[in-house]
């Protein structure tokens, strides 16, 4: 069986090298070739024999980053899978990182069996995430979760009127406010809850246990 083809890009040579031979002692990989940072790797992407299938990518790098060259090959060669392998382990950087499109994010000093273990996992399900990583990305979407937008209780009171059949004319009446400002209510609160019509408001509703849909006794 043909290995699968690596890049490295790190701008620490001797670091670059050592990965290099380790990678080369595992039994389904084989490393293309190294760079010192993205604009470097952008410049041999443009001949077809240099993609690879896996690129283990350096965060903090001169020039172009890990950051911005994940997102560059993301957009321009999507079946490129991108491992960070960094010294940095802030959460912030390692969700920046993932959001750009990298499978999995590995601390330099990982073991040699999981660096191969990682490789192994992206190539067979697309991602490989440490346990440290797979809790960072829950507290993130929790963290997320809890910074819902705060609605005012005239904006909630539209929201329930909104989940009825009543009419927004008729909303505007109930409320004795005009029409006008409901269509103020109605455009500020699409644009805050990030929704685009009525019926996206009534999911956010009931979603979000703003609305009860009733239930016959």
């Amino acid at each position: 069986m043909k290995p699968y083809s690596i890049v490295i890009v790190e701008d620490y040579v001797l670091l670059s090298q050592a990965i290099s031979e380790l990678v080369n002692s595992f039994e389904n990989f084989k490393v293309l070739y190294l760079c010192k940072n993205g604009k470097e790797l952008i410049t041999k992407l443009k001949s077809p024999k240099n993609i690879p299938d896996i690129i283990l990518m350096d965060v903090n790098m001169p020039i172009m980053n890990g950051i911005e060259t994940t997102l560059y090959l993301k957009e321009h060669y999507p079946d490129i899978k991108v491992i960070a392998l960094s010294v940095v382990e802030e959460d912030q950087i390692i969700i920046k990182m993932l959001k750009a499109g990298a499978k999995g994010y590995l601390l330099k000093d990982v073991e040699k069996k999981t660096l191969e273990y990682a490789l192994n996992e992206v190539i067979k399900n697309g991602y490989y995430h440490t346990k440290n990583v797979s809790n960072i990305l829950i507290n993130a979407l929790n963290d997320n979760f809890n910074k819902l937008p705060k609605l005012k209780d005239r904006e909630i009171e539209f929201i329930k009127l909104v989940c009825t059949e009543l009419t927004y004319n008729e909303i505007a009446k109930k409320m004795f406010l005009s029409p006008k400002t409901i269509d103020g209510y109605r455009d500020s609160l699409f644009e805050k809850l990030e929704v685009k019509n009525r019926i996206g408001l009534v999911i956010y509703a009931i979603k979000h246990k703003i609305f009860k849909i009733p239930t016959n006794s």
